[in-house]
């Protein structure tokens, strides 16, 4: 079996394991979102970061979501790491953005963030501030356990 049949054959096993329940799910919070006036903030570093910059874009140019990422203003967030430190880079951003219950925030990540094991941890507080501002969480992590 070539390499190009091998990828394509394992891209559809694991495709056919995805629960879908999850992704109505996320598609009917955006619906909401939209719907509402909401906000969509999305989150993420490393190639996750260029995710989140490039689906900004299609959110808003294509759902019609109004939708932000703070790794699009590299002057900002290099500013707030020297100045608030890389863990509260996200949050102080989102405290700003004056995030509520309205908004939604979309977390990219390989890692899921966790606080214990210092992965991730702007995400993790990010997440926190969410939390206590009741705004709504949705994502795409690679693994359990962040």
């Amino acid at each position: 079996m070539s390499f190009a049949q091998l990828f394509l054959k394992e891209s559809i096993q694991i495709l056919e394991k995805i629960d879908h329940e999850p992704i109505e799910k996320m598609v009917n919070i955006l619906k909401e979102l939209r719907e509402n006036e909401g906000r969509l903030f999305l989150l993420g570093v490393g190639g996750s970061a260029a995710n989140c910059s490039h689906a900004v874009n299609d959110f808003r140019k294509i759902v019609g979501i109004e939708a932000y990422s703070p790794v699009d203003n590299v002057s900002e967030l290099t500013a707030r790491t020297n100045d608030q430190g890389w863990e509260n880079v996200f949050s102080e951003w989102l405290k700003v953005s004056k995030l509520n219950a309205n908004d939604v925030i979309f977390i990219m990540s390989v890692g899921g963030g966790d606080a214990a094991r210092n992965v991730s941890p702007n995400l993790v507080k990010a997440l926190d501030l969410a939390i206590e501002r009741k705004a709504k969480i949705i994502g795409i992590v690679g693994r359990d356990g962040g």
